[in-house]
């Protein structure tokens, strides 16, 4: 369901994006618009679903060793239940921070995070070589992330 948007909801999810820890006063004051304003669209664009959830965006490089991959999964069989299957696979492995359904070309992509190599191949036993529905697996691994946004344009 497509929600409406008018401009003062695009400054608000603007400003949200690039820092959601604000105060609603601080908010407001950079949205041009009242408190009580901002609070009541920021409810309903929470309410409609627009605003999913606010989180704190960290660093791996400053936690400890982190090895990024981009990994192509083929399914044997591309039926919607064996997609759906695989999908609920890899929605409970913390360690698959994205995962989308794509065409053409492989039936996934997902995007993992990892300590190290270790990991990484005891992550891909798991998911991948232990489950029987998986043909083909091809994994990219980052040697330099120069991009990372989870701002989306409104």
């Amino acid at each position: 369901m497509t929600v409406s948007l008018d401009d003062l909801d695009r400054r608000i999810l603007n400003a949200l994006q690039e820092d959601a820890s604000q105060t609603n006063h601080q908010l407001a004051e950079l949205v041009h618009a009242s408190p009580p304003t901002c609070l009541r669209r920021v409810k309903r664009l929470t309410d409609a679903g627009v605003i999913t959830r606010q989180v704190a965006l960290i660093d791996p490089q400053h936690i400890g060793p982190a090895l990024t991959a981009i990994v192509e999964i083929t399914l044997d069989r591309q039926g919607d239940e064996q997609q759906v299957e695989f999908e609920a696979l890899v929605a409970q492995e913390a360690m698959v921070l994205q995962c989308y359904r794509v065409s053409p070309g492989p039936d996934f992509v997902l995007v993992v995070q990892v300590a190290d190599m270790p990991a990484y191949h005891a992550l891909a036993h798991r998911l991948f070589a232990a489950h029987k529905n998986v043909r083909n697996v091809r994994s990219y691994f980052s040697v330099l992330r120069t991009k990372f946004e989870t701002r989306f344009a409104v």
